[in-house]
């Protein structure tokens, strides 16, 4: 449902939301937030880059977002190293737009 709370609320009550149903395999943390462009960079880290569909479980923070009522999309999705356990996604998000 979609309130009136600032985009930076917006952004890291998904993030608690994301962390609340997938850890331990995914563990999520907002790296940096762009309020003017409304883009937040998300690091994952965790197992789940063991397993197949690494990026469904970037995509989950989307989804998340879209569930509370808001535009997101997956912008960037960047994939560190090989021996590195973690994925990161560049989201825009759109408040109160609809979760399209």
């Amino acid at each position: 449902m979609c309130t009136g709370d600032s985009f930076r609320n917006i952004v890291f009550s998904a993030l608690e939301t994301y962390n609340k149903t997938r850890s331990p395999e995914a563990v999520a943390r907002i790296t940096w937030v762009d309020d003017e462009k409304m883009l937040v960079k998300v690091e994952f880290e965790g197992a789940f880059c063991l397993s197949c569909g690494v990026r469904d479980w970037v995509e989950d923070y989307m989804y998340i977002l879209r569930s509370m009522g808001h535009y997101a999309e997956l912008v960037e999705y960047i994939e560190p190293g090989d021996n590195e356990f973690k994925r990161v996604g560049v989201f825009k998000v759109e408040p109160c737009r609809g979760g399209g």
